[in-house]
């Protein structure tokens, strides 16, 4: 701990000026009593003017309540309390366009103080600008989600999205279904034209699948040619017609490639969760099952493996 004697009054005010991230002291209900540093100018704006006015006079006022519970935890917990937290220009009152393009994030150190300001209890609230971080750690979580060549969710995201969704399935018996489904004679095509054309194939189907599923659907990339789509909410029976359709015009599309293409199709199983499977790797399996009967049944088709009632 410092030896405060050592510095004069206008000595530790100045350090608190030249503090690099703002620091508030924040009264129980919102009120901000005083703010100290923020210099670091490629963050912050000066914040003086803050000072007097509440939360609610400042932000909207589901943001406004949020910032006052974080103080009441901090306050409870008579110890630190360390958040994260967004702010846009929609959450401050008057800013609107005016306000930056993309939101700001934050980690507030909420510390309580040991003495009434302004006749309340209060916070030592510091706020870090955390927005490059937060863009690193979003870059890294969707590189190791996505599949490099198509841009689809990978093995790994997908394995996360089945696993959620099952969870889902077994408490409230949401229907979710599951389409596998690959391209036929994709060897020839690696063997006659190359890799680069297999790979311009995989990226074409790939094109398809985001133009042409739903919003909530989840198209992955298993690996190689092989590819799976997740329906959430969707029963086989109603899964079939956007399955059906999916193909013709991953079909077309590939066609359109010329030579590379001709003849180009693809084939699928489809498969629903039910009553009885115990993970998702049951409705994989009877999905898996039924693209082996696709293909042998003369490939370019799509087989409903249908649930038992």
């Amino acid at each position: 701990m410092a030896d405060l004697s050592l510095f004069s009054n206008e000595q530790i005010a100045a350090l608190l000026a030249a503090l690099p991230d703002p620091a508030f002291i924040l009264t129980r209900s919102g009120r901000y009593a005083a703010i100290f540093g923020g210099t670091d100018s490629r963050y912050y704006h000066d914040g003086s003017s803050l000072v007097g006015k509440s939360v609610h006079d400042v932000l909207h006022p589901e943001k406004a309540a949020w910032f006052q519970a974080q103080i009441a935890i901090a306050l409870a917990s008579r110890g630190l309390h360390v958040v994260e937290y967004p702010l846009a220009a929609d959450d401050v009152k008057g800013v609107g366009g005016a306000g930056p393009m993309e939101t700001i994030w934050f980690e507030g150190r909420v510390q309580p103080l040991e003495y009434q300001v302004m006749d309340e209890d209060a916070v030592l609230w510091v706020a870090s600008n955390i927005t490059a971080s937060k863009k690193l750690e979003a870059l890294l979580r969707m590189q190791s989600e996505t599949d490099a060549l198509t841009g689809l969710a990978n093995r790994r995201k997908l394995i996360c999205s089945l696993t959620e969704h099952f969870e889902l399935f077994a408490r409230y018996k949401t229907p979710v279904s599951v389409l596998i489904f690959d391209i036929d004679h994709f060897k020839s095509i690696n063997d006659q034209y190359g890799h680069l054309a297999g790979d311009k194939a995989i990226s074409v189907t790939a094109e398809v699948c985001r133009r042409e599923l739903r919003a909530a659907d989840t198209p992955a990339r298993l690996g190689g040619d092989e590819f799976v789509v997740l329906m959430p909410h969707t029963g086989s029976e109603q899964a079939l017609p956007i399955s059906e359709r999916l193909r013709q015009h991953i079909a077309d599309a590939l066609q359109a490639l010329g030579t590379l293409g001709d003849g180009a199709t693809i084939s699928g199983g489809l498969s629903e969760m039910v009553s009885g499977d115990l993970s998702y790797e049951d409705v994989l399996k009877r999905a898996d099952d039924a693209l082996y009967r696709a293909k042998r049944d003369g490939r370019n088709r799509i087989i409903r493996h249908e649930p038992v009632s």
